[in-house]
C-alpha cells in the first residue's frame, strides 16, 4: 500500500456523471483488489475499456521448477549475462519459484515497447540493477533509474522505454499476492512510522498523466495462466483525463532506504522493505557496521528452518562470500545451515562500514531453481565452505 494520490480531471463525486466537451459521458472505471475489501482506484477513460478489436491465439509464458536440482546451497552464475533476449518479454528470464514468487532477470536488447504488457497472474517488482527509462502506463508517467525498485500492481497496462546507451539490467519478481509496504511498519491509518526505514516522500507516484485520445490498434500482451493472451484494442490503454486512489504503480529507490544498525549484528528483518503472501524482500546498503567493542561484522552461522534466502548482489564486495560477482544469486535452502566462507570472519573484525547493495528474497515454501536457471548453476558453490 502506498497512499492516496489524483492525477489528472476526476468529478465531484465518484459514480456520477462526468462528460467530455462533446457531451459524452467519460467511461468510469473501478481497479480494485480483494473484490471490494483491498486498496482500489478510479479511472476516467475517453474511450470504452472493453473495446477489443481482436483476440489472438494465446501462447505458453510459463516456468518449470527443476526438482531433480536438489537440497544444495546454490549459486547462479547471471554476472556476465549481457542480453537475455530481444524484447521485454522474451528476455524476462525466471530462475526461481514456487507457488508464491518467481525471481529472475531482464536484459533485453530492444529498448523501446511497441506494445503494452498486463500481468493477470500477480503483482510485480522490477528492480533496476542498470538503467534508465521511463514506464507509461494508464496511471501516467513514472520515470524511473537505476537503484530503483518498482512496484506495479496486477492488471497495470504498461510499457517500457529505456535509454540507448549503457547496459540495461532488470530483476524481476513475480508475486502471487499484493506487494506491499511493511506492516509493522506502518500505523491504523497505513501511514509509516517515525521507526520506519524509509516514508512517504521517499515513494515515486506517476509524475504526470500522459492522455492519448487517437483511436487505432494498440496490442496489450496479457499474462493469465502461464499463457500470453494477445488483445488488440480500438485506442491506447492512455486515453485516461485523471484518477484517485491508492493503487497504482510507484517506485522506491534503494538508495533512499535508511538503515537499521545496532551494538551487535542485526538480524535480516531489520532490512525488510516490502511485504506479500509467502515472503519478504530485504535491502542491504551501505552502513555503519557494528559498534560493540566485540563486535564481529561477519553474519553468523544460521539454519533458516522454514524458509529460503535468496540475495541478489548489485554492488559491492559482500565480506561473507567468495567468489560472487556483481549479478550473482546464492540461494540458501530451509534444511541446511549456511554462513560466511571460512577466514572471512576474522578478517571482518574491525571493519567500521559497508558500502554493498543486495536485494533478499526470504520464502516460507520450499523455492525451486527453475529449468533454465540450471544454466547458471555453479556446480563447485555447495563445497565452497572447505576448510
Amino acid at each position: 500500500m502506498a497512499y492516496y494520490f489524483r492525477l489528472g480531471n476526476i468529478p465531484p463525486k465518484r459514480h456520477t456523471q462526468f462528460r467530455q466537451p462533446d457531451g459524452s459521458l467519460f467511461k468510469e472505471e473501478l481497479v480494485s483488489s480483494k473484490g471490494f475489501s483491498g486498496i482500489y482506484s478510479n479511472l476516467y477513460h475517453i474511450h470504452n475499456p472493453n473495446n477489443v478489436l481482436a483476440i489472438g491465439k494465446p501462447s505458453p509464458y510459463n516456468w518449470e521448477p527443476a526438482k531433480e536440482h536438489g537440497l544444495q546451497q546454490t549459486h547462479l552464475k547471471t554476472a556476465g549475462v549481457s542480453t537475455t533476449g530481444k524484447d521485454y518479454l522474451s528476455a524476462r528470464k525466471m530462475l526461481m519459484m514456487n507457488n508464491d514468487v518467481m525471481m529472475g532477470i531482464c536484459s533485453p536488447e530492444e529498448r523501446k515497447m511497441d506494445y503494452y504488457f498486463k500481468n493477470a497472474d500477480g503483482d510485480e517488482l522490477i528492480y533496476v540493477h542498470d538503467g534508465e527509462g521511463v514506464m507509461f502506463s494508464q496511471f501516467g508517467k513514472l520515470e524511473v533509474r537505476k537503484g530503483d525498485y518498482i512496484v506495479i500492481p496486477r492488471t497495470t497496462i504498461y510499457r517500457f522505454e529505456w535509454k540507448e546507451e549503457g547496459p540495461l539490467r532488470l530483476l524481476v519478481i513475480e508475486s502471487h499476492g499484493p506487494i506491499e509496504t511493511v506492516k509493522r511498519y506502518r500505523n491504523e491509518l497505513g501511514q509509516l512510522l517515525e521507526h520506519s526505514p524509509y516514508c512517504e516522500r521517499d515513494i515515486r507516484p506517476p509524475g504526470e498523466l500522459v492522455t492519448e485520445s487517437e483511436k487505432g490498434e494498440y496490442l496489450v500482451q496479457i499474462k493469465k495462466g502461464g499463457m500470453l493472451h494477445p488483445y488488440t484494442y480500438g485506442h491506447s490503454p492512455l486515453d485516461i483525463v485523471g484518477w484517485d486512489g491508492f493503487l497504482y504503480p510507484y517506485a522506491l529507490s534503494i538508495h533512499d532506504f535508511e538503515p537499521i544498525t545496532g551494538r551487535i549484528h542485526q538480524p535480516p528483518p531489520v532490512h525488510q522493505t516490502f511485504q506479500a503472501w509467502g515472503f519478504v524482500i530485504c535491502s542491504f546498503v551501505p552502513r555503519l557496521f557494528d559498534y560493540h567493542p566485540l563486535a564481529i561484522p561477519a553474519p553468523y552461522n544460521h539454519s533458516n528452518i522454514d524458509s529460503d534466502e535468496v540475495l541478489y548482489y548489485a554492488e559491492g564486495e559482500f565480506m561473507s562470500r567468495k567468489g560472487i560477482d556483481r549479478g550473482s544469486f546464492t540461494i540458501h535452502m530451509g534444511g541446511l545451515p549456511h554462513g560466511p566462507h571460512p577466514g572471512t570472519v576474522e578478517k571482518s573484525i574491525g571493519a567500521k562500514e559497508t558500502h554493498e547493495y543486495a536485494v533478499m528474497l526470504d520464502t516460507f515454501k520450499p523455492l525451486f531453481v527453475t529449468t533454465q536457471g540450471l544454466d547458471f548453476v555453479d556446480l563447485d558453490y555447495p563445497m565452497s565452505w572447505k576448510e
